[in-house]
C-alpha cells in the first residue's frame, strides 16, 4: 500500500485497515520461522506509514485552529 493510497482514504477506512493489519501481523508472526519474513516487514512498513498519515493530519488540524 503506497502513501498515495493512504491520502485517498477516509478515516473509518483507515481505522479498518489499521485493524486488519494489526490481525495479519500477529498471524504472520505466529506463521514464520525463527528468521521473520518478508510479510512481517511490509506489514510493519505499512502500519508505520498509516501512523505517520495520522500523525501528520492531527499536527496540520492544530495549526488550523
Amino acid at each position: 500500500m503506497k502513501f498515495k493510497e493512504i491520502q485517498k482514504m477516509g478515516k473509518k477506512d483507515l481505522d479498518k485497515k489499521m485493524k486488519e493489519l494489526r490481525v495479519e501481523l500477529v498471524k504472520s508472526k505466529a506463521t514464520a520461522s525463527k528468521t521473520g519474513s518478508a510479510r512481517t516487514k511490509e506489514i510493519k512498513k505499512i502500519i508505520a506509514r498509516i501512523l505517520t498519515f495520522n500523525k501528520a493530519e492531527k499536527s496540520e488540524e492544530l495549526k488550523n485552529k
